[in-house]
């Protein structure tokens, strides 16, 4: 088989706690890769999520950071990028989405699109992923699925093409339509809270046995919405969907795994393989290229407690990837020797033999790599970067014990690396120390979490005062002159580069409308 046209590598996206980690566990239970499925819910059971392999993930019952899962189904080899619900770790999803080929959309029922399915999906589109859509929590009351459609259609523009469609007997999700094949799949709920496969009797729609296991009231009921929707639903198109422009559409539970199979089913047939990959100078890399190429887009410290190891997460674009093969990092000039790599189901890693365009790959770094680099074998190529966005919550680290500094310092190094945290230095704000910022206030705790248990250096944060943060680029004077004004100060980044806190909205937009010789930027520059 082609090892290239085998591979699909897509992430998850959705606002929290749509079930999100919940369906990921769902696809590895159907896809072979585990047989029993945790939940973040199923506390009395001790089960965790595999996605969740972090102790504070473990302990809350939400994700923190995007996990790589992968596992073989059906013939193709599944790269599943798991990635943070919630919105206070939106940057690490928009990073882990520059890796993905396609996406799946997971929407509440009773909530449609929320603000954070809002802003991931303008990612989406601007890279033009196909986006798959799963409408969860059918086994709960819900909005009208036609209303759900008509939502995400009006919210974001994005035509839906419902694959499957849900059959209810009031509020109780019985099963759902096929609609391609015209088939009934009727659902038996388990005693073990979906840990395990769910069991299903699938029948041609139009039979007697459909009649018969529905009723003549839901049955009739059921043919005049399926009706309804072939005249009026958008139809699958599978150009369009590869192109972004139409979503296919399935309704579900991932809790009890009413839904999953039919679901996956569909994914594995049309989920695009690995496709061209945009450069710098416009140039895409075919995934058919010999040359190996690829860029870093997560960098994680201390997956495994006991050996303090750095890991960083490199998605192969071209060629044929062989452990102990030397390439290139493209932004510092220096060799690269691929030593020891490893694939993930989340924390579980095993060595690599081989691995082709799309998969993930975990390679052991020493402080080398940075998120963003490029990596490749001929040294001939750039690939888009990936972005650093403006924070918007700052502070100060306190330490108790003074003698803890040079302990700190590396492992604040470390999790600006990893794109946990981003580093600034002032020597009016906070002397020799660095402040840290973040996207969204949890990440400060996340901070303080890892600091104390990764590092042993218990600190505690002083918040400071600023909302945005700005690279700024142009008058050098000028820059000085604003970085002394009262509600603004100028800062340094960990690369050195000029940045502008500002104390509100108003402060920066003042700048913005009177200053000609410098360009705020809400994304680092050089990135």
């Amino acid at each position: 088989m082609d090892p290239v046209g085998s591979r699909r590598t897509f992430a998850i996206i959705s606002h929290p706690d749509a079930g999100k980690t919940t369906l990921t566990e769902k696809l590895l239970l159907y896809g072979g890769a585990i047989h029993l499925a945790g939940t973040v819910k199923a506390r009395r059971a001790k089960r965790h999520a595999t996605s969740d392999w972090m102790e504070m993930e473990q302990e809350r019952g939400i994700s923190v950071t995007s996990s790589v899962l992968q596992f073989d189904y059906g013939g193709l080899r599944l790269n599943l990028l798991d990635t943070p619900g919630h919105q206070d770790f939106s940057e690490d999803t928009y990073r882990t989405l520059l890796a993905a080929d396609s996406a799946v959309m997971l929407l509440d029922n009773r909530k449609g699109v929320e603000e954070q399915t809002r802003k991931l999906f303008e990612v989406c589109r601007m890279r033009r992923l196909p986006i798959f859509t799963f409408v969860n929590k059918g086994d709960r009351i819900g909005e009208d699925p036609l209303k759900l459609i008509d939502d995400v259609e009006a919210e974001l523009g994005l035509p839906c093409s419902p694959i499957t469609w849900p059959v209810y007997q009031g509020s109780h999700l019985l099963g759902v339509v096929e609609r391609r094949e015209g088939s009934l799949h009727l659902f038996e709920r388990t005693g073990d809270h979906g840990q395990s496969r769910v069991d299903v009797e699938t029948v041609p729609l139009e039979s007697d046995r459909a009649k018969d296991r529905l009723g003549a009231d839901i049955y009739e009921r059921l043919l005049d919405e399926l009706e309804l929707l072939e005249a009026a639903a958008t139809p699958f198109d599978r150009d369009a969907f590869l192109a972004g422009e139409v979503s296919p559409t399935f309704f579900g539970s991932a809790l009890t795994n009413f839904g999953v199979e039919p679901f996956l089913r569909f994914f594995l047939e049309e989920a695009p393989a690995p496709r061209p990959r945009s450069t710098r100078d416009g140039d895409p890399v075919d995934p058919r290229s010999e040359a190996l190429t690829g860029f870093i887009f997560k960098i994680q410290a201390n997956m495994d407690p006991n050996h303090r190891d750095r890991l960083a997460f490199f998605r192969i674009c071209s060629g044929r990837f062989e452990p102990g093969a030397t390439v290139t990092n493209v932004r510092s000039g220096k060799p690269v020797r691929l030593a020891q790599p490893q694939q993930f189901l989340a924390r579980d890693r095993q060595r690599v033999e081989e691995a082709w365009a799309g998969d993930v790959v975990g390679l052991h770094d020493r402080g080398d790599l940075r998120v963003g680099d490029t990596l490749s074998s001929n040294g001939g190529v750039d690939f888009e970067g990936v972005p650093s966005f403006s924070p918007e919550h700052f502070a100060r680290v306190l330490l108790s014990d003074p003698l803890r500094r040079k302990h700190l310092d590396r492992g604040l190094r470390q999790l600006s690396e990893e794109g946990a945290v981003q580093l600034f230095y002032s020597e009016e704000l906070a002397g020799p120390a660095p402040l840290v910022a973040v996207v969204g206030p949890l990440q400060f705790d996340v901070l303080l979490h890892r600091l104390e248990h990764e590092y042993g250096v218990p600190a505690r944060l002083e918040p400071l005062a600023f909302r945005e943060a700005r690279w700024v680029t142009g008058d050098r004077e000028v820059m000085e002159r604003l970085g002394r004004g009262y509600d603004r100060s100028l800062v340094r980044d960990h690369r050195d580069r000029p940045v502008l806190l500002f104390r509100s909205p108003w402060a920066r937009q003042q700048v913005e409308a009177t200053e000609d010789d410098v360009t705020l930027h809400t994304v680092a520059p050089d990135d």
